[in-house]
């Protein structure tokens, strides 16, 4: 299977970062093709509602950005793994734009299952980012593979790690 992985992450060396590591390894140790776009550090503007990619721009956006690197490995994912921080209650910035990025084709062309992989320094506050996951999975008609959140200051742990590699075994 041909798995995207969005890293939200603008830390480099931060939890969300190492979790998508660790995740990318199991998954390549067990067989998939993982590509991870680092979004929190590219240029992405969100989706301007210009409506050119429903018109004459024929599912293509009119803005020429990082997301342009991101659409080929997003259009040939069999599934996408949202890895983000949550910084106050919601996706980063970076993320968030990657998502609106969406509306030009409605959804990625061949991803059928999705998952999310969520870090905080706080407990309780991923409900409104679930909401909009699953409300966006029902809208493209995608299954949820799964959904994975680690609080606190210590998550980066071998407790958190092992959670995540049998995640990525189990797909």
């Amino acid at each position: 299977m041909k798995i995207m992985v969005l890293n939200g992450s603008p830390r480099v060396n931060g939890s969300t970062s190492a979790f998508t590591k660790v995740f990318k390894e199991a998954a390549e140790a067990s067989g998939h093709e993982v590509t991870v776009a680092p979004v929190g550090g590219m240029k992405i503007n969100g989706c301007l509602g210009c409506e050119f990619c429903h018109g004459q721009g024929q599912s293509k956006c009119i803005q020429h950005d990082d997301m342009d690197q991101i659409y080929a490995h997003l259009n040939e994912a069999d599934m996408v793994v949202i890895a983000s921080p949550v910084y106050y209650w919601g996706f980063t910035g970076q993320m968030q734009s990657v998502i609106t990025r969406f509306y030009n084709t409605g959804k990625p062309a061949n991803a059928t299952k999705y998952a999310m992989i969520l870090s905080s320094g706080s407990p309780g506050v991923y409900d409104g980012i679930v909401s909009q996951y699953k409300s966006i999975l029902r809208y493209i008609n995608a299954e949820d593979a799964g959904i994975l959140t680690f609080w606190g200051d210590d998550k980066q742990c071998e407790e958190n790690y092992e959670k995540i590699r049998a995640f990525a075994k189990s797909l």
